[in-house]
């Protein structure tokens, strides 16, 4: 039977995740993915969540098996509150809106501020979910390329004059893709701007914690706490199976937020926040992300190492100094979507750069994670990757 239904315009447009699809076709046996951002399983502090999950239940059974209040549980609030006072934010548990990790923050951000036609400003490249979050509702976009400082904001003002974005999107601390960090001086300029035509910025920020050379920049929030939404999640320091994240933003925003998620989902799991948060009461955090830090900070430093002995004159790599991504640059000839399925034929995988330019371009670029694989994984890896980009630049 055909399907004559009519959907919105903005079902008929979506498309799929090409992270998503991707992780689907290379499971076959054999092939080292460093397509996925996933943090590596064998790291996942079990026995601490399953310390946390007894003693949700223990003190808390009927609170966290419960509907729950839309804005999160108090406890983990004052908890992420007290955590970002320390790093110089002026915020109380009254900012926090604990969301369905950072994916649901995009799409409410996207609720929130997007109507069609109008204009997002952000980096070239960008974070492909919030590229996808964000085309539900039918945006435009304004590109900046990016350097090993972050995106270029030298013409900024003048596409702010022109565009009148809805806001500015950012990944500023070891972006996804590509790994870089927006300096010190630029994150001042942008939010300079912001102040001045009254224009929020949106800083995604899973990656902060994660620093392995020199040392962690103030947050965008810190430096203009009324200018700044910053969306959080534990996905990648704990857990991305717990799906917890939130959002800290100004209290005009704040309540406006709350009931575009009331509208979602009512709220987020209940017994999900308690566990985070006895997780978290115990101490365990900080600890776990020195541990991250110390493996991940060799993988990385592996996977340097392996690209510059395997592969090819020419390529050139980002130089990220935390987070789990690395950016590729080949020569103009290569197109890396076309060269993906001759790469997953000969054992590895990669995610195309051009899916995270939401404006086009980027086909000579890719981007590798490097926290999910063991370090001789990444050598064997990185030296099937560079064979196949060596028979590529003969062709």
């Amino acid at each position: 039977m055909s399907n004559k239904w009519q959907y919105a315009k903005r079902a008929v447009a979506m498309q799929s995740s090409i992270i998503r699809e991707t992780l689907k076709i290379i499971k076959k046996p054999g092939v080292i993915s460093f397509a996925g951002g996933l943090p590596a399983p064998e790291l996942f502090p079990v026995e601490e969540i399953k310390q946390a999950c007894e003693l949700a239940l223990e003190k808390s059974s009927k609170l966290a098996l419960q509907y729950g209040e839309t804005e999160g549980i108090e406890p983990l609030r004052e908890f992420l509150a007290s955590r970002l006072q320390k790093s110089g934010t002026p915020i109380t548990a009254n900012n926090i809106l604990i969301t369905s990790a950072s994916q649901q923050a995009l799409d409410l951000v996207g609720k929130l501020f997007l109507d069609s036609g109008v204009y997002v400003i952000c980096g070239r490249p960008t974070y492909l979910g919030a590229i996808q979050a964000f085309n539900a509702y039918g945006p435009q976009y304004v590109t900046l390329s990016s350097d090993e400082n972050g995106i270029n904001v030298d013409n900024l003002e003048d596409l702010i004059r022109k565009y009148k974005p809805r806001f500015i999107y950012l990944v500023p601390s070891f972006q996804n893709p590509d790994g870089r960090t927006l300096s010190l001086e630029r994150r001042k300029k942008i939010l300079a701007l912001a102040e001045e035509y009254y224009l929020p910025v949106i800083e995604d920020d899973p990656y902060s914690e994660l620093v392995y050379e020199g040392e962690k920049l103030p947050t965008m929030l810190s430096l203009s706490p009324e200018n700044v939404i910053m969306l959080g999640t534990f996905s990648k320091l704990i857990s991305p199976g717990l799906r917890i994240g939130w959002i800290v933003a100004p209290p005009f925003a704040f309540d406006k937020l709350v009931k575009l998620k009331q509208g979602a989902d009512l709220h987020t799991s209940t017994f999900s926040q308690y566990v985070v948060y006895e997780f978290l009461k115990a101490g365990n955090l900080d600890k776990h992300i020195e541990k991250l830090k110390q493996v991940y900070s060799k993988r990385l430093k592996a996977m340097k190492e392996a690209i510059a002995k395997y592969f090819p004159e020419g390529v050139v790599t980002s130089n990220p100094r935390g987070g789990l991504f690395l950016w590729v640059e080949l020569p103009e000839k290569i197109d890396t979507t076309d060269l993906l399925w001759s790469a997953v034929e000969k054992g590895v995988a990669y995610i195309p750069g051009t899916y995270f330019y939401p404006d086009g371009g980027g086909r000579n670029t890719m981007r590798l994670n490097f926290s999910y694989s063991s370090e001789d994984i990444i050598e064997e890896g990185i030296k099937r990757l560079g064979n196949v980009l060596k028979e590529a630049l003969v062709k």
